[in-house]
């Protein structure tokens, strides 16, 4: 059983031929990793929020006077005045808070 082992020895002590790698090539994989990468992120984080951001503003553009809407803190009410900057929503019989247009959360709509 000598024959193997020292065939073994021979084939982990033989050195590995090195390949030279070409300096354009793996530049242009690198090149086209970061793309397809970025590319990625973006169908993927960037496009959906963005999506959804103008239809945000969209519906904040849309908001008038009798909407039932709701604030990012959870409360429920009915606009009855509407600035540019600003809501004032009826939340009770005698309760009207001033809400920032940029805290409205949505707007529940009429079933």
């Amino acid at each position: 059983m000598p024959y193997p082992a020292s065939l073994s020895l021979a084939l982990a002590s033989a050195p590995l031929p090195l390949v030279p790698r070409e300096g354009a090539n793996s530049t242009m994989v690198l090149v086209f990793q970061l793309v397809a990468i970025f590319t990625i992120f973006y169908f993927i984080l960037i496009r959906p929020q963005k999506k959804q951001r103008t239809r945000h503003q969209e519906m904040l553009s849309e908001l008038a006077r009798g909407d039932q809407v709701m604030t990012s803190g959870g409360i429920l009410g009915v606009i009855v005045h509407a600035t540019d900057k600003a809501l004032t929503i009826k939340t009770g019989e005698n309760t009207r808070l001033v809400v920032d247009r940029g805290h409205i959360s949505r707007k529940i709509e009429a079933e």
